[in-house]
């Protein structure tokens, strides 16, 4: 697959034009910004303080070891939830209209593990045109030959498990960052489709400078000052990045792969029969977006409809547009998808990883031993 998508369907386009104007009026007749109001600041220096005031605790050496285990796990947990609410909103260019502070606030994404510009290539870019597409969208890709999610994809006998062990890959997602994903990414010839042969030359430097400063920060310094031993360190190394990496993992899933989500595959055209805000909300769900303690810890990031149609709208104002976005698709005759809670997310993407692994082996092998007949 080498074409280059593009979205033809004219039939549901107005539904775009329709819900954009009536959120930015919404906007004009409140007299607020799309950008963050108090609130959003406040939260961005809660996370900003929870996560210094961690890291300098486990630095300190004043706790007994189970005591730096849970600071561990608690600092993996304040990282993912500053990446989901400064960093992310940053690099979309939605915290502030103000693009200096938003360069400067998505520099967070160092100090959590990953590369900004990387990050700003295969989720602003790619992920955001091309969402749930097979062969282009490489967030789907969660781990190639063991985690299945493309219909187009032959199933192994591995796969047969997935159910059972993906929970536990998606604890990998932050040491994967900060190890090997930036990386392979970076030097890719292409992310999905999009061609990535000619970074900046300043990227190069960026890239290797703040990965050697994470591993500096994260490892070498904790070495030097904590009086723990080598295995004692590796244990909570990796329990602050299992923590931070199942949240990721987890939110993404619950977002994007759950019941009632499609995985459009293109034409022979290469084309999307369908507009490209249809698309989003055919592929994109919500979940507990009633639920005050979720949108504080995830950043919006549980109304990704709204964050898909509205990235340059900071995520305090979701829950406000998202009322508007769901009458428009209700009039439009366009699906909404959304889980009341956190569990039944859950419970529809467990029952999504059955339907990709075990349920699609049984029916593959049936129609093997059908053609033998």
């Amino acid at each position: 697959m080498n074409q280059k998508v593009k979205f033809l369907n004219s039939t549901h386009a107005p539904f775009f034009s329709t819900v954009r104007q009536r959120v930015e009026d919404y906007f004009q007749e409140k007299s607020i910004s799309k950008h963050a109001n108090g609130a959003m600041w406040r939260k961005a220096f809660f996370y900003m303080l929870a996560s210094l005031g961690l890291y300098g605790l486990i630095l300190s050496n004043q706790f007994s070891a189970g005591a730096m285990f849970g600071l561990a796990v608690l600092l993996g947990v304040s990282h993912a939830g500053l990446g989901f609410n400064v960093g992310h909103d940053a690099l979309h260019g939605s915290f502030s209209r103000n693009n200096k502070i938003n360069k400067a606030l998505s520099f967070i994404f160092p100090f959590i593990g990953a590369s900004p510009y990387v990050w700003n290539l295969t989720h602003n870019v790619v992920h955001h045109t091309y969402t749930n597409i097979p062969g282009h969208d490489e967030d789907i890709e969660i781990a190639p030959g063991l985690i299945r999610l493309d219909t187009a994809e032959k199933v192994n006998k591995l796969q047969r498990f997935q159910h059972l062990y993906g929970f536990g890959l998606y604890s990998l997602a932050s040491l994967s960052w900060v190890f090997r994903k930036d990386y392979v990414k970076f030097f890719q010839k292409k992310i999905g489709q999009h061609p990535t042969l000619n970074h900046p030359k300043q990227e190069y430097f960026n890239l290797f400078f703040y990965k050697a400063l994470y591993y500096g920060l994260y490892m070498v310094l904790p070495l030097l000052v904590l009086d723990i031993t080598w295995w004692q360190f590796i244990i909570g190394f990796l329990a602050l990045h299992l923590a931070e990496g199942f949240v990721m993992g987890l939110v993404f899933q619950l977002a994007h792969v759950v019941e009632g989500t499609d995985f459009p595959v293109p034409n022979a055209q290469g084309n999307i029969e369908e507009a490209w805000a249809a698309h989003q909300l055919r592929t994109t769900a919500n979940f507990a977006t009633g639920n005050k303690v979720a949108g504080f810890l995830l950043g919006g990031l549980n109304q990704q409809i709204e964050h898909h149609l509205f990235p340059k709208v900071c995520h305090i104002h979701y829950p406000a547009i998202g009322a508007i976005i769901k009458q428009t698709a209700r009039e439009f005759n366009l699906p909404y998808l959304e889980n009341a809670t956190f569990w039944r997310a859950l419970q529809s993407h467990y029952r999504m990883l059955q339907k990709f692994g075990p349920e699609a082996y049984r029916l593959q092998a049936e129609k093997y031993r059908g053609s033998l007949l």
